[in-house]
């Protein structure tokens, strides 16, 4: 297998939600498995993701997970930011919509001085995003 480098995305109890958001955004296979499958204690943390990965047809994998019980939960967003890049026609624009949809837009997706469309938001569980759609010079 080749090196890559994919975003690992943690969440308060609702990764299994976000992921599903994503992979109905991205499409692909989604698989997850739960801390209760690898015999960790405690209702409270049975159904919370323990590993979560989407991959896509794109060549886009996307892994996440519950903080684990016990652990404190770092809000995602404070240093890292998703960041998506694609020729027109690749479907990034409809990206975009589903992504700042019920979401914050933090730079409307439009062009840029540099001659590109490019937005950025934050999803609606909180991630931040960059989308840019490079156009003919």
């Amino acid at each position: 297998m080749a090196s890559r480098l994919n975003p690992y995305l943690t969440f308060d109890g609702n990764a299994r939600e976000a992921m599903e958001f994503y992979r109905s955004v991205f499409g692909g296979q989604l698989q997850i498995s739960t801390f209760g499958e690898y015999g960790s204690p405690g209702p409270d943390s049975a159904d919370k993701v323990m590993h979560a990965m989407l991959t896509t047809d794109r060549g886009y994998v996307l892994m996440a997970s519950d903080t684990p019980p016990g652990m404190p939960y770092h809000k995602p967003g404070d240093a890292i930011t998703c960041s998506l890049s694609g020729d027109p026609g690749e479907g990034l624009e409809e990206v975009w919509e589903h992504l700042s949809d019920g979401g914050t837009v933090t730079m409307p997706f439009e062009k840029q001085m540099w001659g590109d469309l490019y937005g950025m938001c934050v999803d609606r569980f909180g991630i931040p995003w960059m989308v840019n759609v490079a156009q003919p010079q």
